[in-house]
């Protein structure tokens, strides 16, 4: 995706548990359930990955029966605040504060519009929360932790600002988290409605067969919040694979530049390592992605990493602008075809245990359940279905 202490409120203990959604006697698909999904990131494309995350929920909502009206971009006026250019919303934002009332006042009506069909608003990141209050339906939030926002971030304002964050979730049924580290932060400022959903997977039914000789592979913006000048130099020498772009593509001139999906997915069969070094993140997809594979990956202990990383067991974790300490952690991976193997086999077993798309689908029909069980069928409430909730 931390905790802070509210002034004048004692810290309260965070407690995680695991709830079981009741059984339905007669599973099956979501028949009536309308819902409506605010996001101000979604893909454009087939090649756009802005908003995956999204998609991937929007998909597999959709083939449980579930009649989802997606508000992204395009459907309301956003004066450039959405473009895929890597700054985000808060980063276009700073660039022309001006429009943020019209911005915000499109994406109201937007919203409005389509939640007049709905049962209940989704709505995506906190800036998203402050739209869905004016939808006049029961609303969930999403919560992404994205680093883009730089101070901005949902963590930065909630050790910042937690009344802010506080008044700006309140009214939500349900705030989801993708990780515990976000989870304990909202809970930090105050509020109990808070839930854990990771983001979903797809596992593949192989791992792929590694490239002669063994190689790193990193995938993502090259950007600073990415620490590409660590990632340099922790890589020079090796052999390695670059797929991605942005403002410090000349510290790694040998990139593929950006890849679609599917090329992706090729890249991670044939690679034996893949590295993430970020300053800061929620629970990045290619984390996800590479350990779905089967792949060792290295990476900082930020965010939601360490909650499916476990060093020495799922994959390997160094500290946080330690170059030295990356390259010798990949080096290592690199030359131990066995140790590959078993990082790489335990992290395809914690990915589909903990977040395949069939479980995380349930946790969040589950939670649809709780904010307007009326709007649910009998059969509707997904069996078995587990979430990971803040008390």
């Amino acid at each position: 995706m931390a905790a802070v202490e509210q002034a004048g409120r004692p810290k309260p203990a965070l407690r995680l548990e695991r709830r079981a959604v009741r059984r339905p006697e007669t599973p099956g698909p979501v028949e009536s359930l309308r819902v409506a999904v605010f996001t101000t990131s979604y893909p454009r494309d087939d090649s756009d990955f802005s908003g995956r995350f999204v998609q991937g929920s929007v998909e597999h909502l959709r083939r449980r029966g579930v009649e989802v009206e997606v508000v992204g971009p395009g459907c309301y006026r956003d004066f450039g605040l959405t473009a895929s250019n890597g700054a985000g919303l808060v980063g276009n934002l700073k660039r022309r504060p001006w429009v943020a009332p019209l911005a915000f006042l499109s994406m109201a009506r937007s919203l409005r519009r389509a939640a007049r069909n709905a049962d209940l608003v989704h709505a995506n990141w906190l800036a998203g929360a402050l739209v869905a209050r004016f939808a006049g339906r029961p609303f969930v939030v999403t919560l992404h932790g994205s680093p883009t926002a730089g101070r901005f971030d949902d963590l930065g304002l909630a050790t910042r600002f937690p009344w802010l964050v506080r008044r700006l979730l309140c009214r939500a049924a349900t705030v989801i988290c993708c990780s515990e580290r976000l989870a304990s932060a909202m809970h930090d400022c105050g509020l109990t409605n808070v839930q854990v959903v990771p983001y979903g997977v797809d596992l593949p039914a192989e791992a792929g067969v590694e490239d002669e000789p063994a190689h790193v592979l990193y995938v993502g913006r090259l950007s600073p919040e990415k620490n590409i000048d660590v990632i340099a130099e922790a890589t020079h020498g090796l052999p390695r694979v670059v797929a991605g772009d942005g403002p410090l593509r000349a510290m790694l001139p040998d990139t593929l530049g950006f890849v679609g999906p599917g090329e992706v997915s090729a890249l991670y069969r044939r690679a034996a390592v893949v590295v993430v070094a970020s300053q800061a993140e929620g629970l990045p997809n290619v984390v996800l992605e590479a350990m779905a594979h089967g792949k060792t990956v290295v990476a900082t202990p930020v965010g939601g990493i360490p909650t499916v990383i476990a060093d020495g067991v799922t994959g390997l974790l160094v500290p946080v602008r330690d170059a030295a300490a990356l390259r010798a952690a990949i080096a290592r991976a690199l030359g131990d075809p066995a140790l590959r193997r078993r990082l790489g086999a335990a992290a395809r077993a914690r990915v589909e245990s903990y977040c395949s798309w069939p479980r995380v689908t349930d946790a969040v029909l589950g939670i649809y359940a709780t904010a307007v069980p009326d709007a649910f069928e009998p059969a509707a409430v997904p069996a078995d279905a587990v979430v990971t909730v803040a008390v």
